[in-house]
């Protein structure tokens, strides 16, 4: 088989490269990707059976030409803007790469008539869910984004499901949980945390510290890719969980822990516009339709992505003066 990734040398694309090329040796893997501030390259050079082009993906004309060329069987879409901080700020941006460039995509793979386009969305296009409350969101649950980030994404699915009602595109949808892990770009919350705890730097940590997440490993997630491609039901949408929610402190804590590194590094900042409170998925259709289910438990992932980082700062130094945006900053002025 023949596949595109995009977003291919961005955290979760390239995990997914790396991934596909042990799980599928004999595939033929694309990996896309822009290179803006957070693509990394080098993330995906050398493996056996990767082509790495650099393109954008709303350039129509010259994804249907890649396409082509490399006769693709099958699309997994992981391009996108995804920090919210810099969505605060340049908002623009975000809704030309996961709108307008999404709807691009999806035009080229109608052109060329792909098996399979495989679309990774988010829980946060769901809004956001009380702290006191057990609610989650099901694949059912009405689209009610708070941020630009969460509404370009949502406009991206919408295309997506626009493209298989209009057109019949094969089209597949997955909502996942935060994603932590190795080669995540340092201005997301677990490897920033780590970085400047590494070099003994203040952790600036939002006003509400009790807000929190759901979080998978992104190898789990690359599972749940893998199998929703080869057993999904086209036309469906599957949400990719664990059920684990953390907060932002329990996270700073649990890196400072890890690390050694004193209580003193942990300082508030402002509270960012439209912070999300919580936002939970039920994963039990996935797991109930495909048998999916998460393999990492969190104790295990979080310490091991922890070390990872503090092996490889040849990887992360480079890249920390390329974060377009510093917390707390931007809109406390």
């Amino acid at each position: 088989m023949n596949i595109l990734v995009t977003g291919g040398a961005g955290f979760i694309g390239s995990n997914f490269v790396r991934y596909w090329h042990e799980q599928h040796p004999d595939d033929s893997v694309v990996a896309l990707d822009a290179l803006t501030y957070a693509g990394v390259r080098e993330n995906v050079e050398g493996i056996p059976g990767v082509t790495f082009v650099q393109a954008d993906i709303g350039d129509t004309p010259t994804i249907e030409s890649i396409l082509r060329e490399h006769s693709i069987d099958v699309i997994v879409n992981f391009a996108a803007e995804s920090h919210n901080s810099l969505a605060i700020v340049d908002p623009a941006r975000f809704f030309r790469t996961n709108v307008l460039g999404t709807q691009g995509l999806c035009e080229a793979a109608k052109r060329v008539g792909v098996a399979r386009f495989h679309h990774v969305s988010t829980c946060e296009v769901y809004g956001d869910l009380d702290l006191d409350t057990d609610d989650v969101f099901t694949e059912e649950s009405p689209y009610r984004p708070r941020t630009p980030y969460n509404a370009s994404k949502a406009g991206g699915d919408h295309a997506v499901r626009a493209y298989h009602e209009t057109w019949d595109l094969p089209i597949t949808i997955t909502n996942c949980a935060n994603n932590y892990g190795a080669y995540q770009f340092p201005e997301k919350v677990i490897p920033y945390f780590t970085t400047l705890a590494l070099q003994d730097q203040p952790m600036p940590m939002y006003k509400s510290t009790d807000n929190r997440r759901e979080w998978i490993h992104a190898l789990d997630h690359c599972r749940a890719i893998d199998l929703i491609i080869d057993k999904g039901t086209v036309g469906e949408t599957y949400h990719v969980g664990t059920g684990v929610e953390k907060s932002v402190l329990e996270i700073a804590d649990t890196i400072l822990a890890h690390l050694g590194k004193p209580d003193s590094l942990k300082t508030i900042v402002p509270d960012r516009p439209g912070h999300d409170r919580r936002y939970v998925l039920d994963w039990s259709k996935i797991k109930r339709e495909l048998g999916w289910e998460p393999t990492i438990a969190w104790e295990d992932g979080i310490a091991e992505t922890i070390d990872w980082y503090a092996a490889n700062a040849a990887w992360w130094e480079p890249l920390r003066d390329r974060a377009p945006v510093a917390e707390g900053s931007a809109w406390s002025k």
